[in-house]
């Protein structure tokens, strides 16, 4: 893919991620996703509108850089077009801006001819629109859940850092779905350990209650699980801060976290379903 990346979608992500990201995140967030080049001076406006020119001249893939820099704002349930506003919480005028400018994104992107695809993948026509991962989620769909992971698996090898991005990202919108849908207070940070917490505590994952001891230490390693998944995500997407020793995130390491992250997915949505069985009256056996 050697697409280069348009001039208005250079123009709007310029704006979104200059609205809501610090200088530091900012020059965090674009060496994670490979921009060439060290940071440009200026304001965070200029910095994000000439790092990304600067990439469309010398990367030989931009398209791939672009689709790193949206995919936590793309991906993020919170912006989709369909999510529902809790009644007794008023949403910041921040939040509402940046959905419209992830509205423009994908609309800017559909313009030339580009597909957003989870994960950060941006690929150029001759593909059929696919769901969303919102809408997959929330339609119990786990074959196409499944395959969402087999994706992520599929890049362990060539970018083992996009590999885990990608598996966390989908716990990560598990997640904050199941809080949507079952009217549960948002955690003020909603990274993934925070939402886990507040999910697994409604879910009743609380190694306490369950009387079998070898299911008690499963149960207790599920909790470690999420906190490294979301940990190496952190960590390895940093590799380049400043007075940071380099973080070599090998595939190995990152086919442990995908294939991790799938069986705490596979888990918490089963038991989801059996939560919403109980609730109509079909309770199935444990």
């Amino acid at each position: 893919m050697n697409k280069q990346i348009p001039s208005s979608l250079i123009a709007i992500v310029s704006d979104l991620v200059s609205s809501h990201e610090t200088h530091a995140s900012l020059d965090s967030l674009f060496m994670y996703a490979e921009a060439s080049g060290e940071p440009p001076e200026g304001s965070k406006h200029v910095k994000a509108q000439e790092w990304l020119r600067h990439t469309n001249k010398v990367h030989p893939e931009p398209l791939a850089v672009l689709g790193k820099i949206i995919c936590g704002y793309i991906e993020d349930p919170v912006m989709a077009a369909d999510f529902k506003v809790s009644e007794w919480i008023a949403e910041h005028e921040s939040v509402i801006k940046k959905r419209e400018n992830v509205r423009k994104i994908e609309v800017v992107l559909a313009r030339n001819g580009l597909q957003y695809r989870i994960g950060g993948l941006l690929t150029t026509g001759g593909m059929a629109p696919s769901k969303t991962l919102g809408e997959l989620i929330k339609g119990r769909e786990m074959p196409a859940i499944h395959r969402e992971f087999d994706r992520a698996m599929e890049t362990v090898t060539g970018k083992p850092r996009e590999a885990v991005s990608a598996a966390s990202n989908i716990l990560e919108s598990i997640f904050k779905i199941y809080i949507e849908d079952n009217n549960l207070r948002m955690p003020e940070k909603q990274d993934l350990q925070p939402v886990f917490k507040v999910v697994r505590a409604d879910l009743g994952l609380d190694p306490g209650s369950v009387e079998d001891q070898d299911l008690q230490r499963i149960i207790s390693g599920l909790f470690s699980i999420v906190d490294g998944i979301g940990a190496l995500r952190t960590h390895a997407g940093s590799a380049h801060s400043e007075g940071r020793k380099g973080y070599k995130l090998e595939p190995r390491h990152a086919r442990l976290a995908v294939n991790a992250a799938h069986t705490v997915a596979t888990f918490v949505m089963e038991t989801w379903d059996k939560k919403e069985s109980a609730k109509s009256g079909h309770v199935g056996q444990s």
